[in-house]
């Protein structure tokens, strides 16, 4: 059975979906079904050169240089051209980032992360905002449908009107590495502006994640505490509105950009806590990352992360409202995270909750779909 999943997420910066796809991969042949011929195509012009490098072993390249943006507008027309011609012959294609592109012969499966192209549109950038047609369509031609959480599986169902035996929510996952990875030396610190204690976000900066309100919370903590930790922010770029500091001190915000898996796993491994504020989310998998290298999590309580860390020790949620008094709710979430010492026990149980969420689960629920729907 030969399987091509859409590795275009692993090119440049690797968000949270090129993560889900490179664990994804590697999990799949770590399984070491000999029935699993695995490859991976990507869909671009210039970047496929690069695909090959960034495949586990076992997953072979399948990748024929096409204009991304000219293929999907083909695609949000009509069911030319074919996947396959882009990947030679598959059994099975599994659009890994929304997008499952026409099937000549082979099964197709997709991998809906959210709906915030929907639930959330005026937080989304322009190429999100092109899933509005592109996801529909892709669900027409899937064989199964996966999502990271329950949450979203059911948005999917109840949005699309879909069998709900289509749609199977397969978990992220926590690399093994998490769990040991100690906190940065005061050098490190230093020398990116940071002192021994700070808060953390992580993700990129873009308006479903609700840096404002998080801003708006840090200026309240000041305003009681001076001595407030500062707050680093580590992400891309991302989109939106530039984020408005004004009336917080110098380094009370400091942003690091994007950091790579060792140094954002050291990083996260320090902080006095992890700050999630966002208005919608598929997963969230920083909150549960931060449990595995035993940070305490300050997060808004919505659906797919109550789902993901709601019930874990060293986790506060938030309720979130008018910006106003999630503002306040959150500030005082964090005031009374920072005044009580990290208890050995809560960090201890924290990480058995993160240990539940494994890539070799996510690859097995996967393997077992990709089975399922063989012809």
């Amino acid at each position: 059975m030969r399987v091509v999943l859409d590795g275009t997420p692993l090119l440049g910066q690797r968000t949270g979906v090129g993560r889900y796809t490179a664990a994804l991969l590697a999990g799949l042949a770590a399984l070491g079904d000999p029935k699993l011929d695995l490859a991976a195509t990507a869909f671009t012009w210039r970047g496929g050169g690069g695909l090959a490098q960034a495949l586990p072993p076992g997953v072979e390249p399948a990748v024929r240089r096409v204009p991304a943006r000219l293929l999907q507008d083909a695609w949000t027309r009509s069911e030319h051209p074919p996947t396959e011609w882009f990947t030679g012959p598959a059994d099975i294609v599994h659009g890994t980032n929304f997008v499952l592109g026409p099937l000549a012969s082979a099964r197709g499966v997709v991998t809906v992360h959210d709906l915030s192209y929907l639930r959330t549109p005026d937080t989304v950038s322009a190429a999100s905002a092109r899933y509005a047609t592109l996801v529909p369509r892709g669900l027409r031609r899937a064989a199964a449908v996966l999502t990271p959480s329950q949450a979203v599986a059911d948005e999917v169902i109840a949005a699309y009107r879909l069998d709900p035996a289509l749609v199977t929510p397969t978990p992220l996952g926590v690399d093994a590495a998490w769990f040991d990875t100690a906190p940065p030396a005061r050098g490190w610190l230093a020398a990116r502006g940071l002192p021994e204690r700070y808060l953390l976000f992580v993700g990129s900066a873009e308006p479903r994640k609700n840096l404002p309100v998080l801003l708006e919370a840090l200026r309240r903590l000041r305003a009681d505490d001076p001595d407030t930790p500062p707050l680093a922010l580590v992400g891309p770029p991302g989109w939106g509105p530039a984020l408005d500091t004004a009336g917080l001190p110098a380094g009370a915000v400091v942003t690091l950009g994007y950091l790579d898996e060792a140094e954002l796993r050291t990083i996260v491994a320090g902080a006095a806590a992890l700050c999630f504020p966002s208005r919608y989310e598929g997963f969230g998998l920083p909150p549960l990352e931060a449990l595995a290298a035993g940070t305490r999590v300050i997060a808004a309580d919505i659906p797919a992360v109550r789902e993901v860390v709601g019930s874990a020790p060293g986790v506060r949620l938030v309720t979130p409202g008018r910006a106003d008094a999630f503002a306040d709710d959150l500030a005082g979430a964090l005031a009374t995270t920072l005044a009580e010492p990290a208890g050995v026990s809560a960090t201890a149980q924290g990480r058995d909750h993160a240990r539940t969420f494994t890539w070799h689960r996510t690859a097995e629920l996967t393997a077992a779909i990709y089975r399922r729907i063989a012809v």
